[in-house]
């Protein structure tokens, strides 16, 4: 286990601060929630949307999305991780206690101040779920003030699906309208089959009065962007996160850009007004 007196203060944005493992949950066969609590100090809350870099002592560091931000004063902060690489595979094998480096919270989020009042439609695909969660929660939590909501969510298969458990329980919950799909199930899903774009195209908003949060593969969100405005939303009322390789998270080391943006520091979350022009290009 690491010491946690030999590290350093965290002095700057690009110094971690040492978090410990307070619990793990197996979410699907290749990805798993692990609850960090602060040891001494602590860093500032995340909004949803937002994301943190990760430290795996002796390993590396990745960015990774925030599944569950601090909902009291043990400023206890969850990620889901799939393990994809070997940093990840550290972080998602944590075991209860282990200590890692925690820096951010970096880049915008997802604005739900600014949705009081309104109705929100979030599509969630595949592992695009976890940075949504926080948004479904909350909005859950302080349900009288908004309008409609509306959770599409999906994934390839129902071994795939995040927050099983919790996703079938948003269906059977009055006070969201929410539907499970998947690409392909076999015996005991009891929910829809097919692509997340199939319901939001029988969906009835009014689009005046409606904000659209969508996370995702690219070509997903895409698609859904373009449902949502075929329903008259406009384009700036539909947020997208858009994922590239984020190393520093404070806009140094320029890995993350994709065309004019800094994805860490400009993005994740971003209106789809900005991000179609540049999900166009392929060389982005």
């Amino acid at each position: 286990m690491t010491d946690v007196a030999a590290w350093p203060a965290a002095s700057s944005a690009m110094a971690p601060v040492p978090y410990r493992v307070r619990a793990r949950s197996v979410e699907n066969f290749e990805s798993a929630t692990v609850w960090l609590e602060p040891i001494e100090q602590r860093v500032a809350s995340p909004l949803p949307g937002q994301f943190m870099m990760l430290y795996a002592f002796g390993v590396g560091e990745i960015a990774m999305s925030v599944s569950g931000v601090p909902s009291s004063a043990d400023g206890t902060i969850a990620h889901t991780i799939r393990s994809v690489g070997a940093v990840s595979k550290a972080l998602h094998d944590a075991d209860a206690g282990t200590v890692v480096g925690v820096r951010g919270p970096f880049g915008t989020d997802w604005g739900l101040e600014s949705c009081v009042g309104r109705d929100l439609v979030i599509v969630a695909g595949g592992c695009g779920l976890a940075p949504v969660r926080p948004v479904i929660v909350q909005a859950l939590a302080r349900r009288s003030g908004f309008g409609r909501v509306v959770l599409v969510a999906g994934s390839r298969t129902p071994e795939q699906f995040l927050f099983r458990d919790e996703a079938e329980g948003w269906t059977q919950n009055p006070r969201l309208d929410a539907e499970l799909i998947v690409d392909a199930a076999g015996p005991g899903w009891q929910w829809q089959i097919g692509l997340v774009t199939e319901p939001l195209r029988r969906l009835t908003v009014d689009p005046r009065r409606t904000t659209a949060m969508i996370c995702g593969p690219e070509p997903m969100m895409r698609f859904s962007a373009l449902a949502l405005m075929e329903h008259g939303l406009a384009a700036n009322d539909i947020r997208v996160s858009l994922e590239r390789n984020m190393q520093c998270g404070i806009g140094w080391c320029g890995h993350c850009q994709l065309g004019p943006l800094l994805l860490c520091r400009d993005g994740p979350v971003v209106g789809y007004d900005v991000a179609a022009p540049l999900l166009q290009v392929k060389e982005l």
